[in-house]
Parts: structure tokens; sequence; C-alpha cells
């Protein structure tokens, strides 16, 4: 028996709109994948050697990154987030689409930038990335969720986070700012496994096609 490729994907929106496209491309988990009261994590996929692995995404770039997994489905703001060296992001998928952007609380935008911001996010990296350019020196306060709620009750000045329409922002009385990076979902890959396993290959040839006949269609 071959050794199972291991291929990573995230809770949440990018797994919803990703799953047609997987299985087209021959990638089907088995029924208890769909099953909400599972608790598990590791699947087996129909007609496969393949097994899915359920994680968070910013988890999915880990496990690619050191070879737990070979191939893996994450957004592209955790692939600039990390910036792994031994991950490789050969196909953009065209779905999963939003922003990272700069958000403050309504009524205080605009003015000159201070030399020196608090901002909170889930985004170190790329946030302080962003104000260097800026010439602004930038502590982040590292939030994994509620953002919003940073500025009003003085923990930041400002966030740093994904925007797809903007509601939730509006609703906490925040208003986009700027904008850092648009983002999609890409399929990554393990760059060892990519050379050592024909199966990656294929995936990655399989997933290409699939997007470019999507776009072709459009």
């Amino acid at each position: 028996m071959p050794t199972p490729l291991i291929f990573a994907v995230p809770k949440g929106r990018i797994l919803d709109e990703a799953l047609p496209l997987m299985a087209h491309a021959g990638v089907v988990p088995e029924a208890e994948f769909h099953d909400k009261k599972s608790r598990a994590l590791s699947f087996a996929c129909e007609n496969s050697d393949m097994r899915l692995i359920r994680v968070r995404a910013f988890d999915v770039a880990t496990f690619v990154a050191h070879g737990a997994a070979q191939v893996g489905i994450v957004g592209s703001d955790v692939v600039e987030e990390f910036a792994y060296p031994d991950l490789y992001a050969p196909v953009d998928l065209d779905i999963g689409h939003c922003r990272l952007s700069v958000a403050e609380r309504e009524g205080e935008q605009g003015g000159a930038l201070p030399s020196h911001l608090r901002v909170a996010s889930k985004y170190p990296n790329l946030t302080r990335k962003h104000y260097e350019k800026l010439g602004v020196q930038a502590e982040v306060v590292k939030l994994n969720g509620a953002m919003e709620l940073a500025p009003s009750l003085g923990l930041s000045s400002r966030i740093v986070d994904l925007v797809s329409t903007g509601r939730t922002l509006k609703e906490n009385g925040l208003v986009e700012t700027s904008r850092i990076l648009d983002i999609s979902a890409r399929l990554i890959v393990n760059r060892a496994a990519l050379k050592t396993d024909e199966r990656v290959a294929a995936l990655v040839d399989a997933f290409r096609a699939l997007v470019a006949k999507h776009k072709a269609a459009a």
C-alpha cells in the first residue's frame, strides 16, 4: 500500500467554496467529513489513497511547510504572513476573495500618520511590513478574534483584519481606511513533495486545468 497523501484544508468559508473544485479534481472526502457532529480531524477520500485533515487556516500552512501534509488549500494572506521557504503556492484557485485592510474608528480617520502606532491584528508580519513602508513603527497587539473591539476599548488605534463586505466593521463603528493585500485561496504544496511525489504534481496540474477551464467559461 502506498503512503497516504495528506491534503490539509481549512475550516470555514474557503472550504465551502473549495469542496466543489476539489470534487472535480478527484478529491472527495468520505461521508463523515460532512457530519457536523463528528469530532474527527482526519478523513479518508473516496477511491483514493489520499487523506484529508481539517485544521485552522494558519495551521494548514504549517503542516504543509513542514511536510506533515503534502498539499493544502489556504488563503494567500496566510501564505504571505508566514512566507515559509518550503511552501510553494502554484495555483490561484480564484475563490475565497477578500482583502486585508486597515480600519479605524469612524470619525477618527484622516490626518498625518504618527511615528508610532499600536495596531491589533492576527497578522503581525504583514502589519509591520505595511507600516514600515510608510515610515511608521507599528506595535502589533496579536489577537485571534474580536478584533473590532480593540479600538473602542483603547487596546489599539487601528486594526488590520480581513474584510469581505465591510458589514462587521460598520456594525462596530469602524471604517476601512486602506487596503494592504487582495486575497484569494491558493493550492499550496510542500516543495520537496512536489519534486519527489508524482501524485502532488498531478494534483497541481488538475487544479490548474480546472481554474483555467472556469476562467475560459466565465
